[in-house]
């Protein structure tokens, strides 16, 4: 899904976004009440290890898996990941080994994998009494802060500060998942995932006035290096300009930029068209890693790939932050 344009913060005063979100508003009304009805009327369940929520407010691109590779990097080898599957087939609670399928766990999953344990359920309490059980200290959780069913000892949501909350409004007429101020009277944290624009054009922050808790600042950089050639790149994500930008940043020589939807799956009529794309600019494809872990074998060969790496500005605020979780992390298990 590509979030339509009058999501936006600056698109408010176009007849066309006024009229689609004053039809909207009542379905908004009824999804925000679900979700809050849901959040009072259901008592988490307490994991045996702690657990620290990557959530964001706003439906997709936040970066939130990105945060939670860089926390759980933090952490050590103790952390394990806990996500739902979002576009795979197996509800687990299961373990996820890096050379399993996209289709049937999800390709964010495949990205932890990578980095140690990691887990996929649909029900997040069984997910996490897995990961405890099998020795899990402490439980990074990749989405899920409107998902009351498991007990949260951190919360920390990812904002894309380019995007910012959008137009305030709660889904369909806007991005946000609940009503603003009970998703930010719930967060511990904030954390401005900042990409290639600088604060002299992001959105305004007026609707942070009232959040008194830690904001941190990261940035999304590449931990490799773009091939020194033409490139066609592809992005399936919730916003793939941000991968562009990112190239663009590095210097990179992009003939086509092509953007899919989040979660996009490619089929062979697709790679298809971005192979004669390649061919007619004599380039090389290029993609993110989220996207690679949604290809077969024989095409992520084909296909180079860019990691990148969510870096902390103030890495001394992170640890403060992070401090409980250490300290029952040690005194848990030595």
């Amino acid at each position: 899904m590509r979030p339509p344009e009058f999501w936006k913060a600056d698109v408010g005063g176009r007849d066309a976004a006024l009229v689609l979100r004053a039809l909207l508003t009542p379905l908004s009304w009824a999804y925000a009440f679900a979700t809050a009805h849901r959040l009072r009327t259901t008592t988490p369940r307490h994991a045996p290890a702690p657990v620290i929520c990557i959530g964001n407010l706003t439906v997709g691109g936040a970066g939130k898996t990105p945060v939670a590779r860089a926390i759980r990097a933090r952490l050590g080898s103790g952390a394990h990941t806990l996500s739902r599957g979002y576009g795979g087939r197996v509800e687990g609670p299961l373990r996820v080994t890096p050379d399993m399928d996209a289709r049937e766990v999800g390709d964010e999953p495949l990205l932890h994998a990578r980095d140690g344990p990691a887990w996929i359920a649909r029900d997040r309490f069984a997910g996490a009494m897995a990961a405890a059980q099998a020795g899990a200290h402490a439980i990074v959780m990749d989405d899920g802060f409107q998902n009351p069913s498991l007990a949260k000892d951190l919360s920390i949501v990812a904002i894309d500060p380019a995007f910012g909350v959008g137009n305030g409004q709660v889904f369909p007429a806007g991005p946000l998942r609940e009503r603003l101020a009970n998703g930010l009277a719930r967060a511990d944290a904030i954390v401005m995932l900042h990409g290639k624009r600088t604060a002299d054009d992001l959105p305004d922050r007026n609707w942070l006035r009232h959040f008194h808790k830690p904001i941190l600042h990261a940035r999304l950089e590449p931990s490799g290096i773009a091939p020194d050639r033409t490139l066609v790149a592809f992005a399936g994500l919730a916003r793939p300009d941000k991968f562009f930008d990112t190239l663009d940043a590095m210097g990179a020589k992009v003939a086509e930029a092509v953007p899919f939807g989040d979660h996009h799956v490619y089929s062979e009529e697709d790679l298809a068209m971005l192979a004669r794309l390649a061919e007619e600019h004599e380039a090389m494809l290029i993609t993110t890693e989220k996207d690679a872990a949604r290809l077969s074998p024989e095409w992520r060969a084909r296909v180079a790939v860019l990691p990148v790496t969510a870096r902390f500005d103030d890495e001394a605020a992170l640890d403060a932050l992070l401090a409980p979780i250490r300290s029952r992390m040690n005194s848990a298990h030595g």
